[in-house]
């Protein structure tokens, strides 16, 4: 099961929050192994006050990625087959046909067999099926970036 985007940054919010609600700890070491002033020390003892937040804040993070990891996987059970039919219709003419999507690459221009009109996608789409289908292309499907 790959991680999007989304999951990434829950993750990272979560370390760097954890990090910060426990710097109480092992900041004053490292900084007193680097030889550093007493103004961090006191930076390090405020920080502490704080930490209740910081790993409240933190474990939600945590969570939230546990949560969508839960429910990418879950839904990647359920639905692990991937519909690559989808009926294209013509914003031009109305003219719709039914297209087999590519599972390797975007579609980023199609012809109307009709009218002969170039589609491109939409502002915000990333291919002409998202745009002009009635089933968005594969890695849309898999909640995955398109290409």
């Amino acid at each position: 099961v790959m991680i999007n985007l989304n999951q990434k940054k829950s993750i990272a919010g979560g370390i760097i929050a954890l990090l910060i609600a426990t710097s109480c700890c092992w900041l004053p070491f490292i900084i007193i192994a680097l030889g550093g002033a007493s103004g961090w020390m006191a930076f390090s003892d405020g920080l502490e006050q704080y930490s209740g937040l910081f790993m409240l804040i933190g474990f939600s993070f945590l969570a939230y990625a546990g949560y969508l990891f839960w429910k990418k996987r879950k839904s990647g059970l359920m639905k692990n087959e991937v519909i690559l039919d989808s009926v294209i219709t013509c914003p031009e003419c109305n003219f719709q046909s039914k297209e087999e999507m590519p599972t390797n690459a975007c579609q980023y221009f199609f012809e109307c067999s009709n009218c002969k009109k170039v589609l491109k996608p939409n502002k915000g789409d990333c291919c002409v099926y998202c745009s002009f289908g009635t089933v968005p292309c594969p890695p849309i499907q898999l909640d995955q970036n398109c290409c």
